[in-house]
């Protein structure tokens, strides 16, 4: 075999391990939590009946384009594409996310590389509502199984403390609405040495400064009779969020996740 033959098949060698060498490589975040991170477009007939009401999940994979996933390389290492998976559920609280088995249809679909960003709170804190309501020593447990079980999978999980509602105002400031239970996250995320975006005060801080009368509007599901057809009332409800609020809260975990 002559040199030139040699240095043809060296080079077509080179280039098979370079295809196999630049695949693409997938990592998904999973998304669990309540109805201020669920996908509503996912439901049927969603134009007519929820539009346009979006939690911050469904705006969140605009966010991650291939030139901007250097930008969170911190948390998803060497991946070249990333699916968003969102498990979120209205009216979900840790306990009634893992009593139905959603958790465990998560678990079973975990892969190494992945994450798990887990978002609850609202529910939990419901005491009024027995058949969600989790107190703070059991939420603190049922984030620790998500946790460590996402752990278990060679996956990332990332606990965030509840998004903030629109209220209480106090002096012009928005202020926690969740009692202890953004405490308890951290304090789950310090036990555990896991990582911890604190949306709860994200957000306040953020409507803060917008400033209580262009959120109450323009970010939350606030409208007059006759705007959209799923809701020909009109709408005050100060917990979900519009289409313009939903995307800015999906900015703040964005950016968030730039400093894991």
């Amino acid at each position: 075999m002559n040199k030139y033959k040699i240095f043809s098949l060296t080079l077509i060698s080179i280039l098979v391990l370079s295809a196999f060498s630049f695949k693409s490589k997938v990592t998904t975040i999973y998304l669990i939590g309540d109805s201020t991170v669920a996908d509503y477009s996912l439901e049927e007939n969603y134009p007519t009946k929820k539009f346009p009401q979006v939690g911050w999940g469904q705006m969140f994979p605009s966010f991650f384009k291939k030139d901007s996933l250097k930008q969170v390389a911190s948390i998803l290492g060497n991946a070249t594409e990333v699916k968003i998976d969102d498990r979120a559920k209205g009216g979900r609280s840790t306990r009634t996310f893992f009593q139905e088995g959603r958790w465990a249809s998560v678990y079973n679909s975990l892969k190494k590389g992945d994450i798990v960003m887990m978002q609850f709170g609202h529910n939990d804190a419901s005491v009024e509502k027995t058949e969600r309501y989790v107190n703070i020593e059991g939420y603190k447990e049922f984030l620790r199984l998500f946790s460590n079980q996402t752990k278990e999978k060679g996956a990332i999980p990332i606990l965030m403390t509840p998004v903030a509602r629109n209220y209480p105002w106090k002096e012009g400031k928005l202020s926690n609405v969740h009692g202890e239970y953004p405490q308890a996250v951290k304090d789950v995320a310090k036990e555990l040495n896991v990582k911890l975006i604190d949306l709860n005060e994200l957000s306040m801080e953020f409507f803060s400064l917008k400033g209580q009368d262009f959120v109450t509007t323009n970010y939350f599901m606030n409208f007059e009779a006759g705007k959209f057809e799923a809701y020909p009332d009109g709408q005050k409800d100060n917990t979900h969020f519009q289409t313009a609020g939903g995307t800015e809260v999906a900015r703040l975990v964005f950016n968030a996740m730039k400093k894991l």
